[in-house]
């Protein structure tokens, strides 16, 4: 359950603040809503209370949490194999990323992030990647620098220092 004012992560849109808690009619039932106003976007949306868990709306990750995150960003890099590459595995991992989007836990959001940017290290992206990685990059940095009270610039210098620098320290597949 969460509280008025009470700032959230919905999954694949950010965070967001309860800015109330509405009892509406739904034909002959009543239901609890949360009204969500996103705090970067110019948008709100009502939740039903009783659909929290299958949507994923969330709490904000504890700052242990983040660091937990800068710590498996700055780790080397796997090893990437020629096979990735092609179409089949892309198609393969957009259907895994999305549904990692859709859960929206830190811990999928850096996977994906650390992932495309480990990919980027071998190759130009594809349009459809810098797509994920720009939303993914964005959501993080949003949680981040709210849980941080950060500066959004910093935020995303420190997240692409991390990748770069567990680039730095990996080994690479050469074609």
């Amino acid at each position: 359950m969460f509280f008025l004012h009470q700032k959230v992560v919905y999954p694949g849109h950010g965070v967001a603040y309860v800015n109330r808690i509405l009892e509406k009619q739904v034909g002959a039932e009543s239901a609890a809503f949360y009204e969500l106003t996103f705090i970067n976007k110019d948008m709100t949306i009502l939740v039903p209370v009783s659909n929290i868990e299958s949507i994923g709306l969330r709490s904000l990750s504890s700052a242990d949490d983040i660091h937990s995150i800068f710590k498996n960003l700055s780790k080397p890099e796997r090893k990437l194999s020629p096979f990735e590459f092609s179409a089949s595995s892309w198609n393969k991992r957009h259907k895994e990323y999305q549904l990692r989007l859709r859960r929206g836990t830190l811990e999928d959001l850096s996977a994906i992030y650390k992932d495309l940017r480990t990919i980027e290290t071998q190759k130009k992206l594809s349009f459809g990647e810098k797509t994920i990685l720009q939303k993914t990059e964005g959501l993080l940095v949003e949680e981040i620098t709210v849980v941080q009270e950060a500066e959004i610039e910093k935020t995303v210098q420190k997240l692409r220092e991390l990748c770069l620098s567990s680039a730095a320290t990996s080994t690479h597949v050469s074609f």
